[in-house]
């Protein structure tokens, strides 16, 4: 069969909608194959098609720290879509090997920003692509200073900026270069063990201030930047956290578009351990206004006996809950509130040997990640994150 003459018999149409059914990876492939191939896969058209289709099949991604080898490597599975779903299997799709710094990452349309990784005896500001493996690092903020920022996305101007306190670096702007905004904020330090959420373009993330008048000078607050404008406001934690709960041990989630809040913990009920789950919504940013929920999980004995975080909430509603390291059987866990139903799949890939205590890894789990081409074709990331290379000894034994 003459392979060539087939495709060009085939209508334009029918080749962009075989297309958009690939990997991201594999269109990347089929766009060395020709010229002809590669102006249609590059084409804002395609692009703007194949980021709607991948919409309709959400990912949940993973980054998982291994801290004992230094190394961070990155998988997704197709999130679950069908409630009688018991299994999925793991896609790994890169790896990168430096010593990462107190702060954790940072997740902002499909790009992973870290404050500072040791790379090579260097600190280093590093965004990557998860997926591609494509980085590029940053510049220092001050000379001596530590980032702690993270990356946000305008969706409007379809920007990416790196944001530390007040310093602002946009990527895509030409030099690599951090200016300060120079709007008066008060002293405030970010919670190490929280991380941010962008949600429609404002980034939120929780922070401590000192005040003389509050108890032994420590208080919680939200701090909330418009990306676009670049505004800071701030949201006392008080107003939500009302039981006056430890605030780092809170998530923030985006909820169906607004702020979410969301705190877990182990209870007994009639001698049975069970969670609760409770979350907080900003459903007015103007007044203030938030409404708060309190579930009971269905009982589960894997989630009852396991160490868990809230990745986030799906764009149908449900909290999904992931196991906090790697272990061999690994659950996710889909909670639908209307429902009153608890899911839990099993994630099969993660490797028998990340099961061993030395080896696990601490996970991190985004939910709702879809391929977008416009971030893959990213021309500021320019560098193979495959070229960082492991020292550690154990790292090189588990890719052997």
């Amino acid at each position: 069969m003459d392979r060539g003459k087939t495709m060009e018999s085939l209508p334009a149409d029918l080749i962009r909608e075989i297309f958009t059914r690939l990997p991201s990876k594999s269109v990347a492939r089929f766009r060395t194959l020709s010229k002809h191939w590669a102006s249609m896969l590059r084409s804002p058209e395609f692009t703007k098609l194949f980021l709607t289709r991948s919409s309709t099949r959400p990912r949940l991604l993973f980054a998982v720290e291994r801290y004992r080898c230094n190394e961070w490597q990155f998988f997704s599975t197709p999130q679950s879509q069908n409630r009688y779903e018991k299994s999925a299997h793991l896609d790994f799709h890169s790896k990168f090997s430096g010593d990462v710094s107190q702060y954790i990452c940072s997740y902002a349309s499909g790009l992973i920003y870290f404050p500072a990784v040791r790379i090579i005896d260097t600190d280093t500001i590093l965004i990557c692509n998860p997926i591609t493996g494509m980085y590029v690092g940053l510049p220092e903020i001050m000379k001596g200073r530590r980032s702690r920022g993270f990356l946000v996305f305008d969706p409007i101007d379809k920007q990416f900026k790196a944001l530390d306190h007040q310093f602002i670096l946009t990527l895509g702007s030409g030099e690599l270069k951090w200016r300060s905004n120079d709007i008066p904020c008060p002293l405030y330090e970010r919670c190490s063990s929280t991380q941010g959420i962008c949600i429609n373009g404002v980034l939120y993330y929780l922070a401590k201030t000192l005040l003389a008048e509050t108890h032994f000078g420590l208080t919680f607050l939200i701090v909330r930047v418009d990306v676009r404008s670049e505004e800071f406001k701030f949201i006392d934690a008080a107003r939500f956290n009302d039981r006056l709960e430890d605030p780092t041990r809170l998530s923030l989630v985006n909820c169906m578009g607004k702020l979410g809040v969301t705190n877990c913990k182990s209870v007994k009920a009639g001698g049975r351990r069970t969670v609760e789950l409770s979350m907080s919504v900003l459903e007015d940013v103007e007044k203030l206004e938030w409404v708060k929920y309190v579930y009971t999980l269905p009982e589960n004995e894997v989630l009852g006996s396991s160490k868990f975080s809230v990745a986030g909430v799906t764009g149908t509603g449900d909290i999904v809950l992931c196991m906090k390291y790697t272990c061999k059987p690994y659950y996710v866990f889909y909670f639908n509130p209307e429902k009153n139903s608890l899911q839990s799949v099993e994630i099969q890939g993660f490797g028998a040997k990340l099961e061993e205590v030395e080896n696990r890894g601490e996970v991190f789990a985004y939910v709702d990640y879809v391929e977008d081409l416009s971030v893959n074709d990213a021309k500021q990331l320019k560098s193979s994150i495959s070229h960082v290379k492991s020292r550690c000894s154990c790292c090189q034994k588990l890719a052997a």
